[in-house]
């Protein structure tokens, strides 16, 4: 599957399951092994077993409103990277969640083997500034 089909196909897939809260349409998009890391000094979540539970925890305590993701960008090495900015409501509180993913996906079938993000909070709904993403350099 092209590098490029997949990263699209993958933050469609998780606007939708993040939004209706759906983390097995979201587990479908990685490998069997595929590992995980969410945030910098957590442990990985090694497998889709361990993320599909990762990501059904993290939906728990959220109610998405508003789940948007930029058009991904591709590195060399074949690296997608999207940033993601979503309106949700924790414990009923609004808050907003920004970040970015990082995915590498397996060629043969387009799923992702290796992802990492980074995001941050923060309470209330806050609108980005500027749209989602970057340019592309030149």
């Amino acid at each position: 599957m092209d590098i490029k089909d997949a990263a699209q196909r993958f933050v469609r897939v998780w606007e939708f399951g993040w939004r209706s809260g759906d983390a097995d349409a979201i587990s479908e998009l990685y490998a069997e092994d595929c590992v995980h890391r969410s945030m910098p000094f957590r442990a990985p979540h090694r497998g889709r077993g361990e993320i599909t539970a990762y990501i059904r925890r993290s939906f728990e305590d959220e109610h998405a409103l508003d789940v948007r993701f930029g058009e991904p960008l591709l590195t060399e090495g074949g690296v997608a990277v999207a940033e993601f900015r979503v309106l949700a409501e924790e414990d009923g509180k609004p808050c907003t969640l920004a970040g970015c993913v990082f995915v590498r996906f397996r060629e043969a079938d387009g799923l992702a083997v290796e992802t990492r993000d980074y995001w941050h909070s923060t309470p209330g709904h806050q609108e980005p500034e500027g749209p989602l993403g970057l340019s592309p350099l030149m």
